[in-house]
């Protein structure tokens, strides 16, 4: 990927989205950056969460910046696959000296 080829790691996951969002305006993709929903629990509103990116409203990406993915981050991306009512989601960290990625499908 462009972004961790120009950046390689070490920097904040601020910075990477902020960089993958130009990447995105480039090729002429549509997204919603941080994007935010409303966590029901039986009908309660019990708070938000918001993601990185809704692409193309297909797919959700969840970036990091850690130095290893782990079944926490895993199951974060399953969470917010059914919250955001999402089939498909890409994880996608740039913590590590070479981009890892992992992709998800509810389907």
């Amino acid at each position: 990927m462009r972004v961790h080829s120009y950046l390689g790691n070490g920097f904040q996951e601020v910075i990477y989205q902020r960089c993958l969002e130009i990447e995105f305006q480039k090729v002429g993709l549509e997204f919603n950056r941080e994007y935010e929903k409303v966590i029901f629990y039986h009908d309660k509103k019990v708070g938000k969460r918001r993601v990185d990116f809704i692409v193309e409203n297909k797919i959700l990406v969840e970036l990091k910046a850690i130095s290893e993915l782990d079944e926490i981050t895993h199951a974060q991306m399953l969470n917010y696959l059914k919250a955001f009512k999402m089939e498909i989601g890409l994880l996608i960290n740039f913590g590590k000296t070479k981009l890892e990625f992992k992709r998800f499908d509810l389907t």
